[in-house]
């Protein structure tokens, strides 16, 4: 029975979370084993993919928080404080679950590339630029940038995210939202690759998520921009194994690239309803996801599994 079935508080779906609404302040986060590739949800799930992004990104929140580059909306992944309700899921919801608090979210998905790679390769050799941000001429696929650049696009849970200037995004949310939005985005990610890179991973892209908390009398902290949904997971980053890495060719990942280049072979139009994935193709995703999580957490994902315990 699905989960929305099964517990109270059901607001909707995305891509891949579910989300349950605790009280006025908190929801309930559920990372599922879907997988979406190309903005299109395939029908074949990968086993415990739900927990790897709840524990990575579990890491994260904690890591960027105690670094002070900003607060985020994790206040628990606690299970058995949730309502009498849930109890009837609790073992579905342990280990890929996160308690939040809630936040207005900004209409744009915050995407930082450090690395010359996927849409932003292509992007390049049809005009020189990426996102229209110029760069040197005679740069090769997998080559690191000078500096990375922020290129930001809109949030679609249905059909396609479309690249969108800075300008427009001031247009969206302001020219103060904005410009804090990138420079957090930037250090977020400057912080991240610095800390991956000891873990023979290399950062090549990612995309992030921010909230805006809600006004009220209670909330000190209104209009507080925070870190949300999830972060720096094989979903939402692109992780290169840098013990290979060779620019001038795509590079071997820990992340859903490997999906994404089985699904090229395809005879697909990259709509609905999407293919389904043969048993390698999964056993395969489901490997580099968990050999991401050992990297990134420095901890076992079988003690994860047992415990609930990242690192």
């Amino acid at each position: 029975m699905p989960l929305a079935e099964l517990v109270p508080g059901f607001v909707r779906s995305g891509k891949v979370r579910d989300i349950f609404a605790l009280d006025d302040a908190r929801l309930l986060l559920v990372a599922s084993d879907r997988i979406s590739a190309f903005d299109v949800v395939l029908p074949t799930a990968i086993p415990d993919k739900g927990r790897v992004l709840t524990g990575i990104s579990r890491h994260w929140f904690t890591q960027t928080a105690a670094a002070g580059i900003m607060p985020n909306h994790l206040l628990s992944t606690d299970v058995a404080t949730l309502p009498g309700d849930y109890g009837v899921a609790a073992a579905e919801l342990r280990g890929r679950s996160m308690i939040c608090r809630r936040a207005d979210v900004l209409p744009v998905e915050l995407i930082v590339r450090g690395y010359l790679a996927g849409s932003g390769w292509k992007d390049y050799g049809r005009s020189g630029a990426v996102c229209g941000i110029p760069l040197p001429a005679g740069l090769r696929e997998s080559d690191r940038l000078p500096e990375p650049i922020f290129t930001p696009s809109t949030k679609a849970d249905v059909g396609h995210d479309e690249n969108i200037s800075f300008d427009q995004m001031v247009a969206l949310v302001g020219a103060p939202r904005a410009e804090e939005a990138r420079a957090k985005a930037l250090e977020l990610y400057k912080f991240a690759a610095s800390r991956a890179e000891p873990a023979g991973i290399i950062l090549a892209d990612t995309k992030f998520e921010f909230g805006i908390v809600a006004g009220g009398d209670a909330a000190a902290d209104a209009g507080q921009m925070i870190l949300i949904d999830e972060v720096l997971t094989p979903d939402s980053s692109r992780f290169w194994d840098a013990s290979t890495y060779e620019p001038g060719r795509a590079q071997d990942s820990f992340d859903k690239q490997y999906v994404r280049d089985y699904l090229e072979t395809l005879d697909w139009g990259k709509t609905y309803p999407g293919p389904e994935l043969p048993q390698q193709v999964v056993d395969g995703t489901r490997a580099r996801y968990v050999e991401a999580f050992g990297r990134i957490t420095g901890g076992s994902f079988e003690r994860y599994l047992a415990q609930d315990v990242v690192g």
